[in-house]
């Protein structure tokens, strides 16, 4: 809790030092604004943002230097410690910012700054999105990290949540821990999430798994080029995604493995509970960020569209392995809702829960106190779920 009374602020320098972050560069950011967050959750956060991106621009400085030097590893580093302090301060920020898109693409463009000059095996992808909400011709936006070696490789389609992005999977080093486990990662933002969202004006919805359709009809096409086994493919979704994944598993039939990284069995009751100031919420200006994610009116038109996001009678349809991790102390999502989940999990041959504790870390929401430890358990999980299943 590095700003004592905000939960949500602390959880953003948590992720951020956890991804890669100095904890020099997030002290610099955050204490200007150590008054400010007592204020409460959604008041300030222009001015946090503010403060996070004087160190930012610092970096993107001295990475422009570094770059016309020659100096690419360098200048890579600091590209990426700039883009995940935008990423991060952009989250907060409330929906109705006129600056909030400006800040996202920012973010995007200092990612790829460092993947170019890193010589990261990433590429962007767009996926023909054939959601019957959506505009002919749309596509939902993703990152392709390649594996080592001439594959075909299995492939873990990975799912953000609420309020994360595909640039924030990346900087997870979930991917990367794939990687070296010869695993190929697909980091997509789903309708409601990252670009989908704020460029492209996809929202989400409940059938996740129409979706997961139009995401593996693109990876069948482009196996070869990617070098991926189309029969090999796992699927993992965090925070919300852990709701999305399940749902999606339990309908599409060619998922060979899936991850619900956090429990959300029941997100209409999370809502219900929220509604009564229950748990603590993800992100600043909770109300008004739902309702954009989910392109809601108002509240009775939000908890209409989200009545169907429950769990209860749909992971029983869940037929491969199924792994769900979750944190004793998640002040988001309840821990009983993870051990519902497992035990309603009848249909899948390899079920298997991981709770958290406080004594090894990981207990805080998708593990966020100590993310790269939640992440190899589940790297090799998938890695001896995929030997398995050849």
């Amino acid at each position: 809790m590095y700003f004592p009374t905000n939960y949500v602020w602390s959880m953003s320098v948590v992720a951020t030092l956890n991804n890669g972050g100095l904890i020099d560069d997030v002290d610099k950011a955050s204490r200007p604004v150590l008054k400010a967050s007592e204020q409460g959750d959604d008041v300030g956060t222009e001015l946090l943002y503010g403060s996070w991106q004087a160190v930012a621009d610092r970096l993107l400085a001295a990475a422009e230097a570094d770059e016309a030097r020659g100096w690419r590893k360098g200048a890579a580093d600091k590209y990426y410690r700039a883009a995940l302090y935008t990423s991060q301060a952009e989250r907060l920020q409330s929906p109705k910012w006129e600056g909030r898109k400006a800040a996202y693409q920012k973010s995007i463009d200092l990612l790829l700054k460092h993947v170019e000059l890193g010589d990261v095996p990433l590429t962007t992808v767009d996926i023909l999105y054939a959601g019957d909400d959506a505009p002919a011709g749309s596509a939902l936006p993703g990152y392709f990290y390649r594996a080592p070696g001439a594959g075909p490789h299995p492939l873990i389609v990975m799912w953000n949540g609420l309020d994360s992005t595909k640039e924030m999977m990346y900087t997870s080093g979930f991917p990367q821990q794939l990687a070296a486990r010869g695993i190929s990662t697909l980091m997509m933002d789903p309708p409601g999430s990252g670009e989908a969202l704020r460029m492209r004006d996809l929202r989400a919805r409940y059938d996740t798994e129409v979706w997961a359709a139009s995401t593996l009809d693109w990876i069948e096409e482009h196996a070869g080029s990617l070098g991926v086994d189309p029969g090999k493919v796992g699927l993992v979704g965090w925070s919300l995604g852990g709701y999305y994944v399940p749902r999606a598993t339990a309908f599409e039939k060619r998922i060979a493995l899936a991850v619900a990284w956090g429990a959300n069995y029941d997100w209409a009751a999370v809502q219900e509970a929220r509604r009564r100031r229950e748990g603590e919420n993800p992100v600043p200006h909770y109300w008004d960020h739902v309702y954009w994610v989910f392109g809601a009116t108002d509240a009775d038109d939000f908890l209409e569209k989200t009545k169907n996001m429950r769990l209860q009678g749909v992971v029983e349809n869940i037929t491969v392995p199924f792994l769900v991790t979750h944190g004793e102390g998640d002040r988001q999502i309840p821990v009983s809702y993870a051990h519902d989940e497992y035990e309603a999990a009848v249909g899948s041959p390899k079920r298997e829960l991981r709770i958290f504790t406080q004594e090894e870390g990981g207990a805080e929401h998708i593990g966020l106190d100590n993310m790269p430890y939640v992440a190899e358990f589940t790297a090799d999980w998938i890695a001896e779920t995929f030997a398995e299943l050849a």
